[in-house]
């Protein structure tokens, strides 16, 4: 029987100092372990603490061996499963290069302004578009710009919070 694989969500407060960032994902990297997603910026500036938030998969068992293995690097503050601590909110932020003229370029505007993506920047034959929202929908507006010229995709990552009162 195969093991179910799961998709996580991981909070990481760091110090922010040189090298820290190096020894989470040394630890990834040396255990086979993928980061599908990584962010990372400084969230206290008198504190200079950093917020790392990565999406990692996998086995049940292999996701507590990595929440534990993070949880003993050192300068790490707290980890936060976002997936098992509860509701939480995910998003991303991508830029999408579309070119294409005539019909393409109408459609790629009429699909943009269904998910509520805003054209950040426009040529006579060219749009890029800024979408910020869950990876699937930001995966969902890619495909459907591929066909309409789709030349070049850069996205920011998964960030998230918890929900309510509750923080890490």
């Amino acid at each position: 029987m195969a093991e179910t694989i799961e998709r996580h969500t991981i909070s990481v407060l760091v110090d922010n100092e040189p090298g820290v960032l190096a020894r989470v994902v040394g630890l990834f990297s040396g255990r086979g372990y993928n980061i599908e997603s990584l962010t990372v910026a400084e969230v206290e500036a008198g504190a200079a603490l950093s917020r790392i938030n990565l999406v990692t998969s996998g086995p049940h068992m292999v996701i507590e061996q990595i929440k534990a293995q993070l949880d003993r690097l050192v300068p790490l503050h707290k980890v936060c499963d976002l997936t098992d601590e509860g509701p939480h909110i995910e998003r991303e932020l991508a830029l999408i290069k579309v070119v294409g003229t005539g019909e393409n370029r109408i459609e790629s505007l009429r699909i943009a302004d269904i998910f509520r993506a805003h054209a950040v920047d426009s040529e006579n034959d060219s749009f890029v578009f800024e979408i910020t929202g869950k990876p699937a929908k930001v995966n969902a507006f890619i495909r459907l710009m591929e066909p309409l010229g789709l030349t070049e995709v850069s996205r920011t990552g998964v960030v998230g919070l918890l929900r309510g009162k509750k923080s890490i």
